[in-house]
């Protein structure tokens, strides 16, 4: 899956200077102005509809100076999404190994605790970018959105592995782990978008409990 990702390709454009130095500094201020100023344009009208001059001029600085810190849009918002995409990929990366090493269904059910816990920390950690996620996740996919096309899929396959790695080991039963694990991620990533929208009240502990209990149960199903 690695392999096949399309590679990180954002700046330097230039040689960035020596490590801590001003030169290398300014610009990593520079690129991240450029992704708060492209995360907070795409929340409010969406990807597609943002342009790049915008991103700049939101920035406070010239279209043309955009090119010194990313090649194109695409190139953007893979860096605005790569905290969520790190976070989550990691989380069930670490899932899936706890899983298959389990010994019985109570370590089972804490490596899927484990998982709520770390979800839970990336909702907290990096709520706008994550709502952008969740808001883009299921739109057609575009060049713009390939990041985003790209960890959907990752999640997809990664959600129906955990499910299929739980039966294989004789820690839930059900008819389809596909439909199984997929029906689950969508019920996570509701309450996810509805908690970083904040239209549902809750802590981090209890979106943790939420979390955990939604995997837990739409597994036993």
């Amino acid at each position: 899956m690695d392999e096949e990702r399309r590679p990180r390709r954002a700046g330097p454009i230039e040689r960035p200077g020596a490590v801590g130095g001003k030169r290398d500094l300014n610009r990593r201020r520079r690129v991240q102005d450029l992704v708060e100023a492209g995360l907070s344009l795409f929340l409010a009208r969406g990807v597609e509809a943002v342009t790049i001059d915008e991103v700049a001029r939101e920035a406070g600085m010239a279209k043309g100076n955009f090119y010194r810190y990313f090649r194109d849009k695409p190139d953007l918002v893979e860096a605005v999404v790569e905290p969520v995409a790190h976070a989550t990929r990691s989380a069930l990366d670490e899932c899936h190994w706890r899983l298959r090493g389990a010994n019985g269904r109570d370590e089972a059910i804490a490596a899927y605790a484990h998982l709520g816990n770390r979800l839970a920390g990336a909702l907290a950690t990096h709520a706008d970018a994550m709502c952008l996620y969740l808001q883009e996740r299921r739109a057609p996919a575009t060049p713009a959105r390939q990041a985003i096309s790209d960890l959907a899929r990752d999640l997809d396959e990664s959600a129906i592995a955990l499910s299929q790695a739980a039966v294989d080991r004789g820690f839930v039963t059900v008819s389809d782990p596909r439909v199984s694990a997929l029906a689950v991620l969508g019920a996570v990533e509701a309450l996810a978008l509805a908690a970083v929208r904040n239209q549902i009240q809750m802590d981090p502990v209890e979106t943790t409990k939420r979390l955990i209990s939604i995997v837990l149960e739409g597994l036993r199903s």
